[in-house]
């Protein structure tokens, strides 16, 4: 990337969204060189996350953000009330079109599949919606971050930030990446070892798929 050169980086919110899809890649994808972040929304104004005890304010309209550099779609509960949202999917058909690079976090890839984004292309959500990702012609992986083409997905939540620093590196280079890396001190050293369900005890994987949304049958 050049110097001079800005990028614009329009991260989606919507009512019900996870905070850490948001905020963990913002962190990384702000620091690159002319970097431009707006928060985009189908209207402008204060979007609650999904406890309602967080608000961030969307600064457009999806009218207002036609050409974003950069799209990154996060996940989150409130992700299944708007798999039907036509604006907010044309939308993403559109910013998509004048990309360079599309992006999401977690069950964020659902919705680049509603808006029919990810046929035939591999991808990866959280582990509780992954299989969700066939019905929209991608091929599901349970890799921690995926790209194929423009289209970089990342697994659930903290996945995110992994993804951001991944892109930062193929934008910005090896080095740049890890000066933010040091920069935020990102250095994971996790208490427990339960990050993936292959890892976590057998008793607290069954309890979260007991209460997922994604459950079948």
């Amino acid at each position: 990337m050049n110097p001079t050169d800005t990028t614009q980086i329009a991260i989606l919110l919507y009512d019900r969204f996870t905070a850490l899809d948001v905020v963990g890649p913002y962190e990384m994808l702000c620091r690159l060189p002319g970097a431009e972040t707006v928060f985009v929304a189908e209207r402008p104004g204060p979007v609650a996350n999904d406890r309602g005890d967080l608000v961030l304010v969307a600064d457009k309209a999806f009218g207002q953000v036609p050409a974003p550099g950069i799209v990154l779609v996060p996940g989150g509960p409130g992700q299944t009330a708007q798999m039907r949202n036509t604006a907010l999917l044309d939308w993403l058909r559109a910013a998509d079109a004048a990309s360079t690079w599309t992006t999401s976090v977690c069950t964020g890839s659902l919705l680049l599949g509603a808006a029919g984004l990810l046929k035939g292309r591999r991808a990866t959500s959280h582990w509780l919606a992954l299989d969700a990702l066939a019905a929209y012609g991608a091929e599901p992986t349970g890799e921690r971050v995926v790209m194929d083409g423009k289209f970089v997905t990342a697994a659930g939540v903290s996945a995110g930030i992994d993804m951001g620093l991944t892109l930062v590196g193929r934008i910005a280079g090896d080095e740049h990446a890890q000066a933010v890396q040091l920069a935020v001190e990102y250095d994971p050293r996790p208490p427990y070892d339960a990050g993936a369900p292959w890892k976590a005890p057998a008793a607290v994987v069954e309890n979260l798929r007991a209460g997922s949304r994604f459950l079948q049958g």
